[in-house]
Order: C-alpha cells, then sequence, then structure tokens
C-alpha cells in the first residue's frame, strides 16, 4: 500500500475542522476505490471467535462509522470486521459543537460527540440492503432522554440480531450523563439479564459482547467480570475512551471534557485487558481496543489477552498504512513465536500486562 496519507493526506486532514475531516475520511472509504491492505485475506490470519469465521483479527471500532454508511470501504480496506454505532433507538444530535478535538503532540483524541447518530430505523435500513462480504457488528446504546435505559438496549438486541454478526452492548461511553452507572454490580445484573432475555427472543441468535469502560477500580472490575461470567454474553470488549489526562502534553486541549482516546490510551487499556482475561478465563472472547497506533501495539493487545483487536483513533495519526502494519506485524510475530494462527500468541504476556498498573 502506497502510503500517501503518511506523504501529505494527514496535513490536508489536519488542516480541516476535525469533524468535519471525519465526514470527508467516511465518503473517501465509502468510495471503496482506497487500496486494500496485502495480507487482509491470508489464511494464516483466519480466526474463530464467538462462533464467527473472521478473515484477519483486526477490526475498525465503534464510532467512525456510527451510521453505517461506509461499511463496505471499511472492509475492502483489509479489516476482518467493522463496528458501526453506536446506535440509540431515536436519532439524536448529540452534544454541541466543537465536541471533537485532536491533541496532535499525544497523538491522542478527546471527544465528547454523545451518541450523535441517526437512530435504529435508519441502520436497519441499510443493513437491510446490504451487499457486501465480512462480519459487521452493532454497537447498541441508550438514549440521552431516555426513561428506561434498559429498555432501549432491548429494543437494540430486537433490531438488529437478524441484520448484524454480532451486537455489542455499550455502557461506558463518558459522554452521555449517568451511562457509566450501568457498569455497577445492580444495575449490571438487571441488564444483563434483560438483554439475555431479548437475545433468547430475537429472530436469530447472534453473540453478544459488553464494552467497558478504562476506569474502573480493582473493586469495579471483579463486579463486572462476575456479572459477566454469570450472563450468557459472549465476551468483553476492552476499553472505552478515559477520563484520565495523565501525562498528556497538549495542557489547554487536556481540559476539554469527553473521553480520551489514542496512543496515551495504551498502556492504562492494555492493562485492564489482561486481568479481565485473568478474571473471565481462557473461553470467553475479548476485543482488545485502546491506542493501536502501531503494529507493535496490536502484537501486544493480543499478547495481553485479546482474540481480535481494533483501531481507531490510530488511523488518524497513521492513516490506512496501520491496517496493513499491523496484519503484518502479527504474522512476523506468529513467525518468532512459532505458532500458525493468531490465538497461538494470545496470552502469553497477560502476566506481564497484568502486573502494570491501570
Amino acid at each position: 500500500m502506497i502510503d500517501l496519507y503518511r506523504l501529505g493526506g494527514r496535513r490536508a486532514a489536519f488542516a480541516l475542522d476535525p469533524e468535519l475531516a471525519h465526514g470527508l475520511t467516511l465518503k473517501a472509504i465509502r468510495t471503496g476505490l482506497l487500496p486494500g491492505a496485502r495480507h487482509a485475506r491470508e489464511a494464516r490470519l483466519a480466526t474463530v471467535v464467538a462462533g464467527l469465521s473472521f478473515a484477519n483479527p483486526l477490526g475498525v471500532a465503534a464510532g467512525l462509522d456510527k451510521n453505517g454508511e461506509a461499511l463496505s470501504g471499511l472492509l475492502k480496506l483489509g479489516f476482518g470486521h467493522a463496528e458501526a454505532g453506536t446506535v440509540t433507538p431515536l436519532p439524536q444530535a448529540g452534544n454541541d459543537k466543537p465536541r471533537l478535538f485532536r491533541l496532535v503532540r499525544d497523538e491522542a483524541v478527546i471527544n465528547r460527540m454523545g451518541f450523535n447518530n441517526d437512530g435504529h430505523a435508519a441502520l436497519a435500513e441499510r443493513l437491510k440492503n446490504r451487499r457486501f462480504q465480512g462480519i459487521v457488528g452493532v454497537n447498541i446504546g441508550a438514549n440521552k432522554t431516555s426513561g428506561d435505559r434498559i429498555a432501549d438496549y432491548v429494543q437494540g438486541i430486537g433490531r438488529f440480531a437478524g441484520l448484524a454478526d454480532y451486537l455489542t452492548v455499550n455502557i461506558s461511553s463518558p459522554n452521555t450523563p449517568g451511562l457509566r452507572d450501568l457498569q455497577a454490580r445492580a444495575q449490571l445484573a438487571s441488564l444483563l439479564d434483560a438483554v439475555g432475555e431479548a437475545r433468547e427472543k430475537a429472530s436469530r441468535r447472534v453473540p453478544v459482547f459488553l464494552k467497558i469502560a478504562p476506569d474502573l477500580t480493582e473493586e469495579g472490575l471483579d463486579d463486572v467480570i462476575a456479572e459477566v461470567l454469570r450472563s450468557t454474553l459472549d465476551g468483553v470488549i476492552v476499553s472505552n475512551t478515559t477520563l484520565s489526562r495523565e501525562g498528556l502534553v497538549e495542557a489547554d486541549l487536556a481540559r476539554e471534557a469527553g473521553g480520551l482516546s489514542g496512543k496515551p490510551l495504551f498502556e492504562r487499556s492494555t492493562a485492564l485487558l489482561a486481568r479481565v482475561r485473568q478474571r473471565l478465563g481462557p473461553e470467553r472472547a475479548i476485543i482488545g481496543v485502546g491506542g493501536v497506533s502501531s503494529g507493535a501495539r496490536a502484537v501486544e493487545k493480543i499478547r495481553a489477552g485479546a482474540d481480535l483487536v481494533q483501531i481507531y483513533s490510530g488511523l488518524t495519526y497513521e492513516g490506512p498504512q496501520l491496517i496493513e502494519d499491523s496484519l503484518s506485524a502479527i504474522i512476523a510475530a506468529m513467525r518468532e513465536a512459532g505458532v500458525s494462527t493468531p490465538r497461538g500468541l494470545r496470552d502469553s504476556g497477560t502476566a506481564e500486562w497484568a502486573a502494570k498498573p491501570f
């Protein structure tokens, strides 16, 4: 892949307002004309997770394509899966602008988008008409003004179980007031019971993941994993954005409210991932996301315990070449370790990462 982004595309994108640049990027991806990663379909990268067959373990996280407008183009770039959303039952505009900020010297992003999306009906219509191959997930959330947030998630399960390959229950965004309260044990138990019942009643039984925050305490994490183990969930996505601003260079922008993603999130989210793997055991799936800005970091997510890896903010700084770099690094790590599948790398660094603070 010719790295046009690093040759000048990034400079052009960074000259624009971040949200405008995001929209233009989606339009470019939607054309399907951007070159794909060379190793995207290599047989040795194929992996089965939660009963689904992925061409490779690398995916794009929710948030980049909230409304499922560019899923075909994203999969053509070389991703093994793409996750649309977060989508809420009713359309909502999200928080006031500006709400997206680049911290260039930190290679980070702060967003307080607030689940801006077109709603269930619009995304469902797009997924009904999908004509592309590849694994597609839908990340579901609750409307800001909802009187019953658990009911919003139940509605999302019913609406998309017949349209998506997997679903993600997102209770970890910091940009909807009170949403993270659903991670408290009693509320989480009620939510997961309702989600489990909804999945059994749906038109098709699909894998369901829970996306958690990186800002949990050890005790909070214990509670979350205890409820996950009690539930019928297929796995956990670790993690969403953080409220921490530790170690940032861009002091002025660091004061902006919202969730921080990008390079500074890597250590925190990967240490948390390893702790989740230790508590969760070897069978249930983990998707690792947060701070993947290089191929080496994609490998570390797998070594820490991830079955699949997602990227998003790293694309802002590295462009689509990050896809090829990540797949190549996974292949090289497999060769060095003498294993024939990405699963063979998994957990080789769990103890090391779990020993780090988060």
